[in-house]
């Protein structure tokens, strides 16, 4: 039996009401690279598995007893997957029709294996929202609206493309992320590992931003967000920087980092007048990390022994300026929910 160019996985949990159009995108594609299609549910309480196993009979189908998060449901995807490339597809986007032909032109082409990530527009309005993300020196992501520009920090892991075989090595998603930033950690990896992360300057896919997690962008002129999501997307970036950062920059930025993420909630709560953003975002930063210390040790161990770049190479995609100050001054303090 011959192998599938192509495993496109798509994580699912209660997405009856757009996972039909996702999957048809992959269908519909205008290529004739042999394609597999891999869904794992997540444990969903809708009616998701019943529509996916009427209407999409090719589809290989995982379906979860218990809700384990979108880590574990990508690894055991791709611990399956007989694919060359994955293409990791989030439940609530929709592909452009040209989307795989434009990525395996991409990468078959290339003279190295690469992360590569596609133009991610709003579903609703049909706006560019990103061509892959910047970074600052606190990893926060600084989408990247310049098509000349698409060598970039990362893409977005609700559209990734990469190599099975740098996936492998790797090692997939860190379990423990549970959500968030476990994309960031990906294309830092790959990144270290000599590996490009390219955002292409052409086809794309519409998303609906925020319907996963709730929260995570910008309506009305304002960031909105939730606990939850602020939550896991400062603790998994603190992991990140911790298991990524070369030494001697991990050593300027950390101690930094975590006195302005301080500050910065004690701000929040005062200004806000709400004690619920202390307690569910920021008091347990540190003791999640030290919870976890052993796995993020594991982690900077292999990651740190397989880098192959240099510290201002790695440095060449981040930009000098602190994206939440910015952000603060273009759209006031963000609404949580």
């Amino acid at each position: 039996m011959t192998h599938p160019v192509i495993s496109v996985c798509i994580a699912n949990f209660n997405g009856e009401d757009f996972i039909c159009e996702c999957i048809d995108s992959v269908l519909n594609q205008d290529t004739k690279l042999d394609i597999e299609i891999i869904v794992h549910d997540d444990a969903s309480t809708d009616n998701s598995i019943t529509l996916i196993r009427s209407k999409y009979p090719q589809v290989k189908l995982i379906e979860s007893k218990t809700n384990s998060g979108f880590c574990k449901s990508n690894n055991k995807m791709a611990n399956i997957a007989r694919g060359e490339y994955l293409l990791l597809l989030n439940n609530d986007a929709q592909l452009f029709p040209d989307a795989l032909r434009a990525l395996h032109d991409y990468a078959s082409n290339a003279n190295t294996n690469s992360v590569i990530g596609l133009p991610q527009y709003d579903y609703d309005n049909k706006q560019l929202l990103d061509i892959g993300y910047k970074l600052d020196f606190f990893l926060n992501p600084i989408p990247n609206k310049d098509f000349h520009k698409i060598n970039v920090a990362m893409v977005i892991g609700a559209c990734l493309w990469i190599p099975n075989a740098v996936w492998q090595q790797i090692g997939g998603f860190p379990e423990w992320f549970g959500s968030l930033a476990e994309d960031m950690y990906i294309c830092i990896s790959a990144r270290l590992m000599g590996y490009p992360v390219i955002a292409l300057d052409h086809s794309g896919f519409n998303h609906h931003v925020g319907k996963s997690l709730g929260g995570g962008k910008v309506k009305s002129n304002q960031l909105q967000t939730t606990y939850s999501r602020r939550k896991l997307s400062e603790r998994n970036k603190s992991f990140v920087m911790i298991i990524c950062y070369p030494g001697l920059l991990l050593l300027i930025i950390a101690p930094l980092h975590f006195l302005l993420l301080y500050l910065e909630g004690i701000a929040l709560t005062i200004i806000k007048r709400d004690s619920n953003i202390w307690r569910s975002i920021y008091k347990g930063l540190l003791t999640s990390i030290w919870s976890h210390k052993n796995e993020i040790n594991t982690l900077r161990k292999k990651t740190q022994a397989t880098r192959k770049i240099s510290t201002i190479r790695f440095l060449s995609v981040f930009v000098w300026y602190h994206y939440k100050i910015k952000m603060l001054f273009k759209h006031g303090l963000p609404i949580l929910k």
